[in-house]
């Protein structure tokens, strides 16, 4: 869940210190790399058939998935200038 965290910070181009810096960019790679850890310690850990087993990591990984694809789109979807009355 912290990766997706750090996604969405970094595609909102909101800046917050991660290990490796502090920058939007910075915390979208950061992302990157703590869902690879994590599905590598738990693939090493568990096992493939254990990951399909396990719907809270999968919905985790799913919602990282979302973030990544579409943060883009939520971003202007929730960030729409408001029009003076």
């Amino acid at each position: 869940m912290n990766a997706s965290f750090h996604m969405v910070l970094g595609i909102w181009k909101q800046r917050m210190l991660t290990s490796i810096g502090f920058g939007n960019t910075k915390n979208i790679i950061y992302g990157f790399i703590n869902a690879a850890i994590s599905i590598g310690l738990f693939l090493y850990s568990y096992g493939f058939e254990a990951l399909m087993q396990n719907g809270i990591y999968v919905g985790a990984l799913l919602f990282f998935v979302i973030i990544t694809l579409g943060g883009k789109v939520f971003y202007n979807i929730f960030t729409k200038p408001e029009k003076d009355a």
